[in-house]
């Protein structure tokens, strides 16, 4: 590997390069650079140039081995990124030790993983950018029956400092989470012998950030329209009933079917049912499972009626029913779930409640976890990433650009 890595002294006409400061670099003489690959630490030798007018240094082997930024192989980094994506820090280095026989120590695992998301991320900034210059490429591909977006926000704990203004779940009390938005996109060619729609196969990709709901639109719409959202014949926004979803439903996907998760419609109706009958588990029962009918037949204008005729109650109570109300009557459109079930459509979120646990939950919400906004960002761009097998071709990318 030493030999194979290290060059041999520049002949006499290639040695001057030209330097950053507009000058000429001479060839100096042959450095030893200490490298960890993924077979071990090896010695490089390497040629070293200097600048008389700036007085910089450089070798451009450094450059042609992606090893400019530190002593790690562009392999140890990619290892050191997997398995910071992957479980703690600490439990990487010892993966790591374990199975490569690699010692490195957690702390340049957290920056290496760290570093690499980071560079995800601007990777997809500078997507947004385009798109926002309508520059984005057409993509000539077959058309796509049906494509879904799903979106869904879950909190992680975050440090101190990155709470400070914000009120928590409690009145009078400081926030100890921040809300990361997550959204994944797939598609859905067929049925099974029951008319229950199936999700292709391995077609599921995540895009996900710390960062307001306006921010958050343009990734979603960047990822739809790689996955093929201008060639989908049925479009479809799947989502429970945040306002903040469909405020980007409509301002960047118009024209496509929103849906109101059912589960999570029907979840409403069992919460307010508990609340009017706390002390008469049958008359609860009977109560949520009538309205759950009307739910599930499309019937919203009646189940909004009886919501709005409920015999006098306190006042709390009587807010919390019109509360009710309004949240079926404004997505009324979005739960006609006789027609979407006739179309062969999905009327549940699944997808995007287990990507909240296992994208977000499993590494960022870990016991003793508090992160940095930054931080949280870099290591959900790594996951989102990985999880929608795009790394491989960040990592040839990098590697055919370095």
């Amino acid at each position: 590997m030493k030999h194979l890595l290290s060059s041999s002294p520049p002949a006499e006409a290639e040695r001057e390069i030209a330097c950053p400061c507009g000058h000429k670099a001479r060839y100096l003489e042959m450095r030893p650079k200490q490298v960890l690959t993924v077979v071990g630490s090896v010695v490089v030798e390497r040629a070293y140039y200097l600048c008389r007018h700036c007085h910089s240094g450089q070798c451009p082997r450094d450059q042609e081995l992606d090893v400019e930024s530190g002593p790690c192989s562009p392999g140890v980094r990619r290892m050191m990124a997997v398995v910071g994506s992957e479980s703690p820090f600490q439990r990487g280095r010892d993966q790591l030790q374990l199975l490569a026989d690699l010692d490195v120590p957690a702390k340049a695992i957290e920056r290496q993983a760290e570093a690499i998301g980071a560079d995800i991320a601007k990777q997809e900034q500078d997507k947004m950018g385009r798109a926002i210059q309508l520059e984005l490429p057409q993509i000539l591909d077959p058309n796509v029956p049906k494509l879904y977006i799903e979106m869904d926000g879950t909190g992680i704990p975050v440090v101190k400092a990155e709470t400070e203004g914000r009120a928590g779940k409690r009145e009078g009390q400081s926030a100890h989470t921040r809300e990361v938005k997550l959204a994944c996109v797939f598609t859905q060619t067929k049925c099974d012998d029951k008319g229950r729609p199936i999700r292709d196969e391995a077609s599921t990709t995540y895009v996900g950030a710390i960062e307001t709901a306006e921010a958050f639109g343009p990734r979603v719409y960047i990822e739809a329209w790689e996955r093929g959202w201008s060639r989908a014949v049925i479009k479809v926004v799947l989502a429970d009933g945040s306002i903040w979803i469909w405020n980007i439903a409509d301002q960047h996907f118009p024209g496509a079917i929103q849906i109101v998760d059912i589960y999570h419609a029907r979840q409403h109706i069992w919460e307010l049912a508990a609340k009017l009958f706390p002390d008469d588990l049958k008359q609860k029962n009977r109560w949520a499972r009538k309205l759950i009918r009307k739910l599930n037949a499309g019937s919203i204008k009646s189940l909004v009626a009886e919501l709005r005729a409920f015999p006098g109650l306190s006042q709390e109570l009587q807010a919390t029913l019109r509360t009710e109300a309004d949240y079926f009557e404004r997505n009324a459109e979005r739960m006609r779930y006789p027609k979407f079930r006739k179309m062969g459509l999905f009327v549940g979120s699944g997808v995007i409640e287990a990507g909240c646990k296992t994208v977000i939950g499993s590494r960022l919400k870990q016991s003793g976890m508090f992160w940095t906004v930054r931080g949280a960002n870099a290591i959900i761009a790594l996951r989102c990433n990985r999880l929608s097998g795009k790394f491989e071709d960040y990592w040839e990318n990098r590697s055919r650009a370095a």
